[in-house]
């Protein structure tokens, strides 16, 4: 059985500042205190698993054990079956150092070519506890890629990732209507339902 979170303050083991911000609005129902790592200060651990499960639970654990506090850390990614399920874990490298998006979405497209416009976002969320416990939780969202890119909300990938039956990219969608979809919400749900039901 997964662990109930019981605390009242929770790390958000993230730097990047739009995965912070849609984590944070996810939670708020519930009256749980976040902070993120970078405002604590934390280092970004590098990322050296093979998946996004592995690297999920990597951060996650970190923040929590030098913050002493529970800590919430998500792994996500486009994959793209076309380009053999890249950029996949290494969505975030693909933008560089200066985590420049629009290069990235040109990169895709520009090794995509012809070939199948089919692509899906995957989530993991790892929530982990000062003393290394760790549950994890998956969410993907199926869909295709469009371009131009469309859209100046969200982060990343959105502007070019139409979901399946959307009628905008997740660039173009409002927040809440994004939350209703994405693969982060999905694997929030699962989250909810099995830590933070009954809150």
């Amino acid at each position: 059985m997964t662990r109930v979170f019981t605390g009242s303050r929770l790390v958000i083991a993230s730097h990047n500042p739009g995965k912070v911000v849609e984590i944070a609005e996810l939670l708020a129902p519930f009256a749980i205190g976040v902070v993120s790592a970078g405002s604590l200060g934390l280092p970004e651990p590098e990322e050296t698993g093979n998946s996004f499960e592995a690297n999920a639970e990597l951060k996650a654990r970190a923040a929590a054990i030098k913050s002493g506090l529970p800590a919430l850390a998500d792994d996500s990614g486009l994959v793209v079956p076309g380009l053999d399920g890249a950029p996949g874990i290494y969505s975030a490298r693909w933008a560089g150092p200066d985590k420049d998006f629009r290069a990235a979405m040109e990169r895709v497209q520009r090794e995509l070519g012809d070939r199948d416009r089919a692509a899906r976002f995957v989530a993991v969320l790892a929530l982990a506890w000062p003393d290394e416990e760790v549950a994890l939780f998956r969410g993907e969202v199926a869909g295709h890629l469009v371009w131009p890119p469309r859209g100046e909300r969200g982060f990343g990938y959105d502007p070019i990732f139409l979901p399946e039956g959307g009628a905008g990219t997740f660039g173009e969608l409002e927040p809440a209507a994004k939350h209703k979809i994405s693969h982060r919400a999905r694997a929030f749900a699962r989250l909810v339902e099995a830590c933070f039901a009954g809150r």
